[in-house]
């Protein structure tokens, strides 16, 4: 099985060299240690703890060929980062997958009170076209602006699940500290949660933890691109098989 799984990690183009480049090795002060992260971590150099990036790989192709195989499957997949130096970085990571995502607060029911949040998307989705489609300029110009103001706050709450009709499938949670009111109601919905553990966090609190830096931004970039390289590749295998099947249908 791992000889399997370090055969698909190989195939998107990830080692150890790089990894320490971009610094995913680099954990937390000792002091900050989360006691469930000990297993991941390699050494101590000065006052950091070192994740032992063997252990990382082999997670991370867990994860990995989790994500595939629930692409293929045609499954949802809700990234979740709100910390304000990679919110620009989970929206456009999301955007090119074509999945959903929240990089602002998360606000809480978003999964547990799914059905009070499709309400709220659905009236920003009504106010933006009303506004898209002129239907607002019957309206003073302050009930206009009022209007504009409370669509770009719908926007910013809303904007990254507006497409989104049921419960995703899976979250992937770039900082499970900084998000862990989105973890706690994927688990209390059954929702699966993916996610890089940093040596602050319980790592059992994710079903497919990836344990690496949290903080650096060149480490998140680096596990969103080889995470867009899985996905995209399954995707498209994914339309592969059903033309497939299209044009078995037709003949």
């Amino acid at each position: 099985m791992i000889k399997e799984q370090n055969s698909k990690i190989s195939e998107n183009n990830i080692d150890i060299e790089k990894m320490v480049q971009v610094g995913l090795h680099l954990g937390h002060r000792t002091s900050r240690i989360n006691p469930k992260m000990k297993d991941y971590i390699k050494e101590v150099k000065g006052t950091i703890h070192i994740i032992d990036l063997e252990k990382t790989i082999q997670k991370m192709a867990e994860a990995f060929q989790f994500v595939e195989d629930v692409i293929k499957e045609g499954k949802i997949i809700l990234f979740v980062g709100t910390k304000i130096q990679i919110k620009d970085l989970v929206k456009s990571t999301a955007e090119d997958c074509g999945l959903p995502y929240v990089n602002e607060r998360w606000l809480g029911g978003t999964l547990t009170n799914f059905k009070i949040i499709l309400k709220r998307v659905g009236y920003f989705q009504e106010l933006e076209k009303k506004y898209t489609e002129g239907k607002l300029e019957k309206y003073t110009k302050k009930e206009k602006a009022d209007f504009k103001k409370e669509i770009n706050d719908l926007r910013i709450k809303f904007g990254g699940i507006k497409d989104l009709t049921k419960l995703p499938d899976v979250i992937f949670v770039l900082d499970m500290k900084k998000d862990n009111l989105a973890i706690r109601e994927a688990k209390r919905k059954g929702i699966k949660v993916v996610a890089i553990a940093d040596t602050n966090v319980d790592p059992t609190m994710a079903d497919y933890p990836i344990p690496a830096n949290d903080d650096a931004i060149s480490s998140v970039r680096y596990i969103l691109e080889k995470l867009t390289e899985v996905i995209k590749k399954a995707q498209e295998e994914r339309a592969k098989k059903s033309d497939e099947i299209k044009e078995t249908k037709e003949t």
